[in-house]
């Protein structure tokens, strides 16, 4: 089905929501395809396919909400999907602040973002991928004894957004994946650890070999792991978790927890909450990203902007509901955060920020999620290493890292220039000092 079809299809449903009484209504359809393949113990596990298609609809009549979805595509069903929503918001309160974003918002910028990226992959070469990223698992270290698989997929979607306010907005996207976890083993101790590689676009990929080689060298560095004694020292996040760190900070600054008053950053707009070295700006142009858009869930154009500048808060994340419940303007952000990038302080990678530490642990897996976002309490499992003298000594496993989000914002030495390129956040190795560290 293209985009015409798509398009065709909610514009008929648009109208049949309004002729049955729908004040305001936006539309979502979008149907998608694609493929895993793993392998296991050097064996095709497994080979899925898929084909999604989902329509949703809200409808507003006197500022009460109604949705409803389906995935049957067919004008009986799509109709009766519309009466559901229509029939709810019949029964819902009103809330004066429910509503579309204001139509002078609506996107009117079209930007091509290089979000569809097709490949000719086809399951027969995912499959030879899948066995040669496992097999370099098991021949990256002896100790590597066994696996939970290395994993290639595929997909493509294509959706379509429209609203009462004649607005139309169309995305087509793609996404490439390779990963693989590899178990390490000596002397009865067993340990765990993974690599993988996410883009648009199958030639941005990492090397499926060297992914599963990494995976099986971070497993067997892991082993011989010990606990560390309780104590305050400097923790080194590496890249893989760092970014952790700042997906807290973008759930503080959301519009649903600040209107909730469930937030410890609630009314901290133009306060320092980082040092002020820290930049952190949003960018939902960014070619290729995964978060990349030009138009947000309502419609409303999207502009790269600054949430932290020089330490301080210049931004919130809100959609047009949350903005009126704050008496606020959207700030583009209905479905969340479009590519969130920590600029580094530092021209220093992880090895050169661990060549200059005294001492101090490096955290490269987080356990948990004991993060409470109202009143910023932090304490999360970790595993890592240990360093002293600037050298990694020993790999650790076991302890609790501790804190208060707003004290470890306002503790952070550097932030690296390595950041990971997957996702949507992106951050280098971030330092914080004195942090509470429970182990034995």
């Amino acid at each position: 089905m293209d985009q015409m079809q798509h398009i065709d299809i909610a514009s008929r449903a648009l109208k049949y929501a309004r002729k049955n009484g729908a004040e305001e209504a936006s539309i979502k359809l979008s149907t998608g395809n694609g493929f895993s393949v793993v392998s296991q113990n050097q064996v095709i596990d497994l080979v899925e396919q898929f084909n999604d298609q989902s329509f949703s609809i809200s409808v507003y009549i006197g500022k009460a909400i109604g949705s409803a979805s389906t995935n049957d595509f067919s004008e009986e069903q799509i109709h009766a999907t519309i009466d559901k929503a229509l029939s709810l918001s019949r029964l819902t309160e009103k809330d004066d602040c429910n509503g579309l974003a204001e139509k002078e918002l609506m996107a009117t910028e079209i930007k091509d973002l290089d979000l569809y990226q097709p490949s000719d992959l086809s399951i027969e070469k995912a499959k030879e991928m899948a066995l040669q990223c496992e097999a370099a698992a098991f021949e990256a270290n002896e100790s590597i004894i066994n696996s939970e698989g290395a994993t290639v997929g595929s997909y493509e979607n294509q959706s379509v957004y429209l609203n009462s306010h004649d607005f139309i907005g169309e995305t087509q996207s793609t996404g490439h994946s390779i990963s693989c976890v590899a178990i390490a083993e000596k002397e009865g101790q067993m340990e765990m650890d993974y690599d993988y590689s996410s883009t648009r676009g199958l030639d941005d990929l990492r090397d499926h070999i060297s992914i599963g080689y990494s995976a099986g060298n971070r497993a067997a560095s892991n082993l011989g792991s010990r606990k560390l004694k309780t104590q305050k020292a400097p923790v080194l996040f590496s890249p893989r978790v760092s970014k952790s760190l700042f997906s807290h900070f973008l759930s503080a600054i959301s519009g649903t927890s600040l209107y909730r008053k469930s937030s410890f950053l609630v009314d901290k707009i133009d306060q320092e909450i980082f040092p002020n070295f820290i930049q952190i700006h949003e960018d939902p142009h960014l070619m290729k990203g995964f978060a990349s858009t030009y138009f947000d869930a309502e419609g409303v154009q999207t502009k790269p902007r600054e949430l932290i500048q020089d330490g301080y808060l210049k931004g919130y994340l809100l959609s047009s509901y949350s903005a009126r419940r704050l008496g606020m303007k959207t700030t583009a952000n209905a479905g969340g955060h479009h590519n969130i990038n920590v600029e580094k302080s530092v021209d220093e990678d992880l090895n050169e920020i661990i060549k200059g530490m005294q001492s101090g642990f490096l955290v490269t897996g987080l356990i948990g999620s004991g993060v409470n976002i109202v009143n910023g309490d932090y304490s999360r499992g970790a595993n890592g290493f240990w360093i002293e003298n600037g050298e990694i000594v020993y790999p650790v496993s076991e302890v609790t890292v501790a804190g208060n989000l707003s004290e470890m914002f306002s503790k952070i030495q550097k932030i690296g220039n390595d950041p990971e390129t997957d996702g949507s956040v992106f951050c280098g190795s971030v330092l914080i000092d004195d942090l509470m560290i429970a182990g034995e």
